[in-house]
């Protein structure tokens, strides 16, 4: 692997599809475009762009980095698919990252050892992910529901200095009790999707850096499908 890979990169996991080219250490595109659905469609003409943009070709990416989630189940599955088709056919590393890593940052953002981002879940739920040195530690976590008095939660308080990070930060801090504001600093800041797919290829290079032999990517899924029946009767089936 070249020192400064040839990354593309994209996420399909929420409202969006959005790409990026990282080449020669910097980020020549990028597009992102809000959409509810279609992104199925959308993603392989969009990332055909962004190559034609910089006149590049297939033949000259390294590595394919992909959204894993969590976010919207159908989303992922259309990222996931495509980056492991097109790293097969290519013969190049698909990079799976997580919406949490996207939230933090690339590993080399200045922070303190312990970390804990946050996430809006669906169904009125919190997702949580410890981070150690920059990288996702253990599984996550989920609070059911974002109505819960956080006062009356019984969390064991993380190290002292521990970061809270993401939307739901402070109510964080508020459930590892009194006096937490002095021993959590937190951040509040939601994620800048527009540029999500810029964090998603740092974040990938860093991944190559330290390991070149990855497994394919896989929708990190924490919570199971929120799926309805269709409203359509299924076809009949001829004998």
């Amino acid at each position: 692997m070249p020192p400064n890979p040839t990354i593309l990169a994209f996420d399909t996991s929420a409202a969006h599809c959005a790409a990026a080219l990282l080449l020669g250490g910097k980020i020549v595109a990028s597009r992102f475009d809000e959409m509810q659905r279609g992104q199925a469609e959308h993603l392989m003409p969009m990332l055909e762009e962004i190559l034609d943009e910089v006149g590049a070709v297939w033949a000259e990416i390294d590595a394919i980095a992909v959204g894993v989630g969590p976010g919207n189940f159908t989303g992922i599955r259309i990222g996931v698919s495509a980056a492991r088709g097109l790293a097969l056919s290519l013969g190049i590393p698909a990079i799976g990252v997580s919406t949490f890593e996207i939230a933090r940052g690339p590993a080399s953002r200045p922070g303190p050892k312990h970390q804990i981002v946050t996430l809006d879940g669906p169904r009125q739920s919190v997702f949580l992910q410890n981070f150690v040195d920059g990288s996702p530690v253990g599984e996550p976590d989920v609070i059911t529901s974002k109505h819960t008095s956080w006062l009356d939660l019984e969390m064991t308080a993380p190290p002292l200095g521990t970061e809270l990070l993401g939307p739901f930060a402070e109510h964080l801090m508020l459930a590892f009790g009194n006096g937490a504001p002095n021993l959590y600093p937190f951040n509040t800041a939601d994620i800048d999707w527009p540029r999500a797919s810029e964090v998603l290829a740092r974040i990938a290079k860093e991944k190559l850096e330290c390991d070149a032999d990855f497994d394919p990517p896989a929708p990190l899924y924490i919570r199971a499908a929120d799926a309805a029946p269709a409203s359509d009767p299924p076809p009949k089936i001829l004998p």
